[in-house]
Formats: C-alpha cells, structure tokens, sequence
C-alpha cells in the first residue's frame, strides 16, 4: 500500500514554443515538436514519514509531435542532496507513481530514458526563475509583463502539470539541454512558473 504524501512550493518550466506554449490548449507545438524541462523546488512536503522540505526534482520531456497524440520520451532527475529514503520518495512521486495528478502524464510516456541523481539548483529573484540540472540542463525565465505593468498569468488551462493554479507567462532568457542523445539551447522562447501543490 502506498504511504500518504503531499507536497508544495514552486513549479518551473521552459520550453522551445513560442509564448504562450499552444500545447497548454491542446493543440500541436508550435515547431513540430515539443523538448521540455520542467523542475519543481518543493518549500513543505512528505512522504509518509519522509521530510521533503528543500528538495528539488526535474523532468524533461520531448514530444516528437503533438503531445495529445504521440508518445514521449522522458528523463527524471532527482536532487542529489536526498537521502535514499527522500530520493526513492521524490522518485514515485514526481514519474507518477505514487498516484495523484502526475498519474494522468502516465499514458502519454513511451519511453522512460532514465532517473538520475543530480544537483539541482532553483533560484527565485524577483520576476526571474533559474534552475540547473547537473551538468545536462539550464534555463532562466523571467515573467512577462502586461496592462498597467501586471504580471500575465494563464489559468484554467485544459493541459498543464499546474491544475488550479495561475500560470506567470515567462520568457525564457536561456534554455540549454544535453543528455540521452537529446539536445537544445535555444532563448526567447516560453516558460511558466506557479506554486504548485499535489497529493494522493
């Protein structure tokens, strides 16, 4: 049986669409293919008796079409700083394991490229995200600004790893990937970043 968990903080994302990222409404990317990172810093969370508070976990995913209508390739990177206790935790629920709404990505994943633990580092300052993955992947975004100079969010959106939580619509200033013969270093292009919370 599995053990209770929850967790909550601050969820990131960048890929290579074109701001806003069509695949949030469910429709094709807007180059043909969508490549992915994605990273949550988690500020309170558990699993059954496991403290998570601190940690941080990444995904990357690429989609060789739309994401509605072809498999993906996956690669889940867990913080290198966890416990082995915190690291097989972090392991169930960010690939969907463990239930909750990262569950519903399951039968969209074809192929699993891997899990590594790596340093991951997030840092917020101001309207500005970063995360590094290790040596395989970095990106910073910073949030769009809109009317009276009012930060543009996006919620409610069909398709999202975010459920019930505003989107901040970001541009990614970098946003650089290498691993599992997959690659990308691109700027300009979209980010979100949210709170997030999820739990089974």
């Amino acid at each position: 049986m599995s053990e209770k968990w929850q967790v909550r903080g601050t969820y990131f994302e960048a890929c290579n669409c074109a701001n806003v990222c069509p695949c949030n409404f469910m429709s094709a990317p807007t180059e043909g293919e969508c490549k992915v990172v994605i990273a949550w810093h988690i500020d309170e969370g558990q699993h059954g008796a496991v403290d998570l508070a601190g940690l941080n976990a990444a995904l990357f995913a690429y989609a060789p079409g739309h994401m509605m209508e072809t498999k993906w390739q996956v690669a889940l990177y867990t913080d290198d700083r966890a416990s082995q206790e915190q690291t097989e935790a972090l392991g169930k629920i960010f690939s969907g394991q463990e239930g909750g709404h990262l569950a519903a990505l399951g039968p969209f994943i074809g192929e699993v490229l891997g899990v590594k633990a790596v340093p991951i580092e997030y840092r917020a300052e101001g309207t500005k995200r970063s995360v590094r993955v290790g040596t395989v992947a970095e990106a910073e975004i910073e949030a769009l600004k809109g009317q009276g100079d009012k930060l543009v969010e996006v919620r409610n959106v069909p398709f999202t790893v975010v459920p019930d939580e505003p989107m901040v619509v970001a541009k990614a200033n970098s946003y650089r990937y290498d691993d599992y013969g997959l690659s990308i270093d691109i700027s300009g292009r979209n980010g979100y970043y949210s709170p997030f919370s999820y739990q089974a």
